[in-house]
């Protein structure tokens, strides 16, 4: 699904006249347009299902002899955003780590980020974004065996309602071997220090 930038700068520019301010003034009649483009940008993800995704960053490398080992390879303390879908608000300072155990192929460590980074441009809920990259993950290396663990602050926590700017958000994904064997959640929990 293709992004409408034109229905953007239509509802902006209503949002703006509903919020009792003029369009037409000086600092906001390019705003329409800027928040279309600035949109486009970082829901970006929007446009591709988790398939499309995979199929996207689909590079692996042959790896026999990672096939029946608990080598664990993990990027940690990707830097995403997102924006909750209840609120619209920006999820931020959001810190991804993604580990997986090789299956006879491994994945190249940028497109570990970029999969983290465009799942995570979308109308999303922080849970919904492990589970995305950890099917995307599984789908590109063909390994089962994948955890995902983000942290990370929400405006519509810290900005308004409660207010407690403080606060974090921690969640998990756990698939494989990582739900089922507690000596390797341990080993994955010493690397995430």
């Amino acid at each position: 699904m293709a992004i409408d930038k034109n229905a953007i700068k239509e509802h902006i520019r209503g949002i703006i006249v509903a919020l009792g301010d003029n369009p037409e003034r000086e600092g906001l009649k390019d705003t329409p347009d800027r928040v279309a483009r600035m949109y486009e940008e970082v829901f970006a993800g929007m446009s591709y299902t988790n398939d499309e995704i995979a199929e996207m960053f689909d590079k692996s490398f042959e790896q026999p002899d990672a096939s029946d080992s608990d080598n664990i390879v993990l990027v940690k303390d990707i830097d995403v955003f997102s924006y909750c879908e209840h609120h619209l608000a920006l999820m931020y300072d959001m810190k991804v780590s993604v580990a997986y155990i090789p299956k006879g192929k491994v994945i190249g460590l940028s497109k570990i980020a970029r999969i983290a980074d465009m799942v995570s441009r979308r109308l999303q809920l922080q849970e919904r974004i492990g589970t995305d990259i950890a099917y995307v993950m599984s789908k590109v290396t063909g390994s089962l065996d994948v955890a995902v663990v983000i942290e990370g602050c929400h405006s519509c926590m810290t900005a308004r309602g409660i207010k407690k700017n403080g606060s974090k958000t921690v969640t998990t994904t756990l698939k494989g071997k990582f739900k089922e064997d507690k000596e390797l959640q341990n080993r994955l929990l010493l690397m995430l220090k």
